[in-house]
């Protein structure tokens, strides 16, 4: 495989890249990589968004199959929906692994299984390309406002290659091991979450059927050691029921799938994760696939 001399991507430089999906993630992770002054190409499966991008940041260029997108580029960022997805970027006659230059990386943020991460860092590997897995937590606005978390894995010349343009639109990003930790680390972050949330959504409608005005004891044992993320951000949206912030239920329900069939093969004891799995599902039947994973509230009211 070619070398990197990752000396050779300083945060300030201009480099050659592509991203590769368009959704409510990538337009604005791509749009930040503008901004900070790379040269952009981009790939969208429903043309109609990389032409409304180009519009919109005009310098950038538009590919009509990965393939295209991705000549001449040094670094391709990847963010679609599942595995199927992934592969059908990445690999074929019109894939991104036909088109990029020797010693390429492939960052892909999608949230995938590791095994699809693997498969693909194995591939890349064979034709002289790198692979680093990179899943994003922050949702919409961390994407919106250049502020994701992201958690790698791969080589560690590729990572250190890949980080300086990548923190156009992050906060953090950290290698995690190997190929496919990113994604581990990701499916440890959504189990947290899906256990954080219920527990939020039981406090707050036992709060409200115990007569307390609600919104002032959030704001006090904010202050303790019940605090979180999920309460500072969703507490007080649900109690007023509002619940458009962007992740949505469908999306976590699709992780979700993701952690328990890891767990199958690993051997972990996920009860309350399943249990959330299936909240989930119940909150889908109640016509709430697009709403935030906050919903689950929902449920209990």
């Amino acid at each position: 495989m070619s070398s990197i001399n990752a000396k050779t991507y300083e945060p300030s430089a201009s480099h050659k890249v592509a991203f590769l999906g368009l959704g409510v993630m990538g337009y604005p992770m791509a749009g930040h990589l503008i901004k900070a002054g790379h040269q952009v190409t981009v790939y969208n499966r429903n043309a109609t968004k990389s032409e409304a991008f180009c519009a919109e940041f005009t310098p950038a260029k538009r590919g009509l199959t990965p393939k295209e997108a991705v000549a001449g580029a040094d670094i391709v960022y990847c963010c679609v929906g599942n595995d199927d997805d992934l592969r059908s970027v990445v690999l074929g006659a019109d894939g991104a692994f036909a088109g990029m230059k020797a010693g390429a990386i492939f960052v892909d943020h999608t949230t995938a299984s590791a095994n699809v991460a693997r498969e693909l860092y194995a591939e890349a590997k064979a034709k002289g390309l790198h692979f680093v897995d990179a899943p994003v937590s922050g949702g919409q606005a961390g994407a919106q406002n250049g502020m994701l978390t992201v958690m790698c894995g791969g080589d560690q010349a590729a990572f250190d290659a890949a980080k300086p343009a990548a923190m156009a639109f992050s906060k953090a990003f950290t290698r995690m091991g190997e190929a496919g930790a990113g994604q581990l680390t990701k499916m440890v972050n959504q189990i947290a979450i899906a256990g954080l949330v219920q527990g939020l959504s039981e406090a707050i409608a036992f709060g409200s059927k115990a007569g307390l005005d609600v919104n002032l004891v959030l704001d006090v044992i904010g202050k303790g050691a019940a605090q979180s993320w999920q309460m500072d951000n969703r507490g007080k949206t649900m109690v007023a029921d509002k619940f458009d912030f962007g992740f949505a239920v469908d999306w976590m329900r699709k992780d979700l799938g993701l952690v328990l069939d890891e767990a199958k093969r690993n051997g972990a004891r996920l009860p309350v994760t399943a249990l959330v799995d299936q909240f989930y599902a119940d909150v889908q039947q109640l016509g709430g696939q697009r709403w935030d994973t906050s919903s689950l509230i929902k449920r209990l009211k």
